[in-house]
């Protein structure tokens, strides 16, 4: 396991809204990347993996699109096509 503090911290845009992620955690090949993110709107700490991030727009660095966080499909019940 290794932690990282992030300095500078890396703003980010969160299923909760935007922040700053100050610490990375790795728990190894095995598993996603953990990012300890504090919210800019209500100041709140949470945890998010790499599928629930993404890095907030930045036109100095050409970034000028931010993908949109996507809805995780339903699991099947074996009713489709009923």
């Amino acid at each position: 396991m290794s932690i990282l503090q992030l300095n500078p911290a890396i703003p980010v845009v969160t299923p909760k809204g935007d922040g700053y992620a100050h610490v990375l955690i790795d728990y190894g090949a095995e598993f996603n990347l953990l990012w300890v993110v504090f919210l800019d709107d209500s100041g709140e700490c949470w945890t998010y993996d790499n599928s629930q991030i993404r890095a907030q727009k930045n036109v100095t660095m050409g970034r000028t699109f931010v993908s949109m966080h996507k809805t995780p499909l339903a699991p099947s019940d074996g009713l489709a096509g009923r």
